[in-house]
């Protein structure tokens, strides 16, 4: 249904779903991801990885601090 009226109204969904400024970066995150536009591909690649393992190593953090409240 929503993926049918995005279509329709020439939006994303995430338009339609989240407010103005839920789903962009903060502004400083934002000019670090503007510099990646002159990595190289390699660069890409490797800056995509580190992101990648942040990401996994801060909702691991978050899924046992979570388990460890349900247990108290």
């Amino acid at each position: 249904m929503i993926r049918k009226l995005a279509i329709a109204l020439g939006v994303s969904a995430d338009l339609l779903v989240f407010d103005k400024d839920e789903r962009e970066p903060r502004d400083e995150l934002k000019r670090q991801f503007e510099a990646l536009s002159q990595f190289d591909e390699e660069e890409v690649r490797v800056a995509k990885a580190v992101l990648e393992s942040l990401i996994l190593k801060h909702n691991a953090k978050r899924a046992f601090v979570d388990d460890l409240r349900q247990v108290k």
